[in-house]
C-alpha cells in the first residue's frame, strides 16, 4: 500500500485571478502548488501570454505538478489559471521530505511513475513547441554518451523511422536534419554512430 501523499492543508491558501501564469516552463520549483479549487491549463504559453498549445487541464482538488516535484527537476509546461483558482503552496524540500515515509519499495514505483509521465511530457512539448532540427538536437543531448576519451556520441539502435515517429516528424525530414546538421559541423559521423561535435550550438539549438 503507498504511504499518504504530503498534506498541503498546513501551508496557507491565496486566490489567484484567471490569466495568472502558476508555472513557467523550465523555471526551478521552489514550491509545489495544490490546486485546492479552480481550473489551470496546462501547454505552452505563447509570446503574448495565451495559452498556444494546451496538453491538458488540471481542476482542484489536486497537486499541479508532483511528477516535477517528485523527480527534483523544473517543471516540464506552463500551467496557466483558466479560472479564479485557489492554491495552497508547500515548499519543494517540504513536499520531499514528506515522501520520504515511503519504504523503498513504493518510492522506487513512484520514481519510475514520475519518469515515465515526465519522457512523455517533455516529448509532447518537444513536438509542440519546437521545429525539426530543435527536436532532433534536444534527442541527441538526450541519448548521448561519452565515451573515455571525452567523445559524446549517439549510437542509433532503432531504425531512423522509429526515431522519426518519436519526434513526429516524417523519415525523410529526420535524416535531411541530420544532414543540416553534419554541414553546419554541429555533429559528425555516418550510419549507427553519430558523434556531438559541438554540443553546446546543439543545446543552443535546442533550447535547452
Amino acid at each position: 500500500m503507498i504511504s499518504p501523499e504530503p498534506a498541503p492543508s498546513s501551508y496557507p491558501s491565496s486566490t489567484l485571478v484567471a490569466g495568472t501564469l502558476l508555472q513557467q516552463r523550465a523555471a526551478p520549483l521552489d514550491t509545489v502548488l495544490y490546486i485546492e479549487s479552480g481550473r489551470v491549463r496546462l501547454g505552452v504559453v505563447g509570446a503574448d501570454g495565451a495559452m498556444e498549445h494546451q496538453l491538458g487541464v488540471v481542476e482542484g482538488p489536486g497537486w499541479l505538478d508532483a511528477t516535477a516535484a517528485v523527480l527534483n527537476l523544473p517543471g516540464a509546461v506552463d500551467a496557466l489559471a483558466e479560472t479564479t483558482v485557489v492554491v495552497r503552496r508547500m515548499p519543494a524540500k517540504d513536499f520531499r521530505s514528506a515522501l520520504c515515509i515511503c519504504s523503498t519499495a513504493e518510492h522506487s514505483v513512484l520514481s519510475d511513475i514520475a519518469r515515465a509521465h515526465r519522457q512523455q511530457t517533455e516529448l509532447a512539448v518537444s513536438r509542440l513547441a519546437k521545429d525539426a532540427e530543435a527536436r532532433c538536437a534536444e534527442w541527441l543531448l538526450r541519448h548521448a554518451e561519452s565515451s573515455e576519451k571525452g567523445i559524446c556520441s549517439v549510437h542509433l539502435l532503432q531504425r531512423k523511422r522509429m526515431i522519426a515517429a518519436q519526434l513526429g516528424i516524417a523519415p525523410e525530414t529526420f535524416s535531411r536534419v541530420l544532414r543540416h546538421l553534419r554541414e553546419r559541423s554541429l555533429i559528425s559521423g555516418s550510419g549507427r554512430i553519430v558523434n556531438l561535435v559541438d554540443p553546446g550550438g546543439l543545446r543552443t539549438l535546442a533550447g535547452m
